[in-house]
């Protein structure tokens, strides 16, 4: 049995370890037009930034894809013919496959402003986005960065590391409203312009400006922002495109709670996948990596003849704002309300819904993942779970607790 996975970030490898682990006798190859090795997305700014090289990135040693006998072949998927199992490649012409696993990820999302497409405005996903990054921001004093998602965090601190004075544009009127509160929203924005940044809410884009480059960016109001550089985190989008019509997709590929496509042998998992029925509480798309492995993990198995559903358990993201660290478990928003404690530098706030715990947000306070997702599952009541903070504390030698 030939098993082809398209994709090697981590839903497509860890897919692969999976196979292995079922199937001692599949044949297992990865192929990916990105690189070769396959490595950490989520440190692609600490390239940028000069703490790591691609190399320090990479998920394994050499010797550990020879050993596990995956195959890896660094090409591009043009098209898949169902039909026949078959996939075409750009340089390798075509490979057949028994089962097929589509981990292809996502693409940066662009908003249609006009200038868009000028050099020098990008998103960051990829290892060429950092690539051009690179280029492009090369003797520049001043940039934009448009979205205040996490990836907008990300860019701010990447320029900042080279001294480029940066404008942070979001278009909310606060900091992540649909996901913080007003006093996290508060915090984040705080710890943003703690670090030299031109925080700027209220901002939507009307254009960006330039000549054979970027060079500066006009918002709604009038207001213009001289911006050698544009970094874009208004998110991303499956990467699908390429398909065509071979399989069924929404903004993704869609998937039964198996993970399986509407073609026949044909799973997908990570970012590009859409699950159609998703169980109470999970999104049909959610590109995080936590998402993603644990998906490839759930498709593996499946792509190994031992299919099961794909089950989550309790949500969970963690992500850091600068230096403020952020985890988040299970449904902070929606119906409910809210027991929230801050110091002016940290925050605590677990939402509550007809008497039990759905979701824990902690900003600067490190909490153990056991514990919160235990309180969210077993819909513990409020009291129950403040009494258990102590045990769901988690913070580094020496921290003062945000509660005694």
């Amino acid at each position: 049995m030939h098993v082809v996975i398209v994709g090697n970030g981590i839903a497509g490898v860890t897919a692969a370890r999976h196979v292995r682990k079922a199937s001692a006798g599949a044949r297992v190859t990865m192929v990916s037009d990105e690189t070769l090795e396959p490595f950490a997305r989520t440190a692609l700014m600490y390239i940028y930034m000069g703490a790591l090289t691609l190399a320090h990135t990479q998920m394994y040693e050499e010797r550990f894809w020879a050993e596990n006998r995956i195959d890896r072949v660094q090409d591009r998927a043009l098209s898949l013919d169902p039909a026949r199992q078959r996939l075409a490649l750009r340089d390798g012409g075509e490979m057949p496959y028994d089962r097929l696993l589509l981990a292809t990820g996502s693409r940066p999302a662009i908003p249609p402003w006009p200038g868009a497409s000028l050099p020098g405005v990008q998103g960051l996903y990829h290892l060429s986005d950092v690539e051009r990054m690179e280029r492009d921001t090369r003797g520049i004093r001043s940039a934009v960065v448009v979205g205040g998602g996490l990836i907008g965090v990300e860019l701010a601190e990447m320029l900042g590391t080279r001294g480029v004075a940066v404008t942070f544009l979001v278009r909310e009127a606060r900091y992540l409203p649909r996901v913080f509160s007003e006093a996290e929203s508060a915090l984040v924005a705080a710890e943003v312009r703690r670090h030299g940044v031109d925080l700027r809410l209220g901002a939507e884009v009307a254009r960006v400006e330039g000549d054979e480059r970027a060079r500066a960016v006009v918002t709604a109001d009038g207001e213009r922002w001289a911006a050698g550089f544009v970094g874009v985190g208004t998110g991303v989008r499956p990467h699908v495109d390429w398909l065509g019509g071979a399989v069924e997709t929404g903004r993704g590929v869609l998937v039964d709670r198996q993970l399986r496509a509407s073609a026949p042998n044909v799973w997908a998992a990570g970012d590009c996948a859409e699950l159609r029925d998703p169980p109470a509480g999970v999104r049909p798309v959610e590109p995080i990596w936590y998402t993603a492995r644990l998906q490839g993990a759930t498709a593996g198995l499946g792509l190994a003849g031992r299919v099961r559903d794909y089950a989550p358990g309790v949500y969970f993201n963690s992500a850091k704002f600068f230096d403020l660290e952020w985890q988040v478990y299970g449904a902070t928003a929606g119906d409910g309300d809210d027991w929230e404690r801050a110091d002016g530098a940290r925050s605590l706030r677990i939402h509550h819904h007809d008497g039990a715990v759905t979701g824990v947000s902690a900003l600067g306070v490190r909490l153990r993942q056991d514990v919160c997702s235990r309180w969210i599952a077993e819909g513990w009541p409020l009291d129950r779970a403040l009494a258990d903070l102590g045990a769901a504390r988690f913070d580094p030698e020496l921290t003062a607790p945000l509660l005694a």
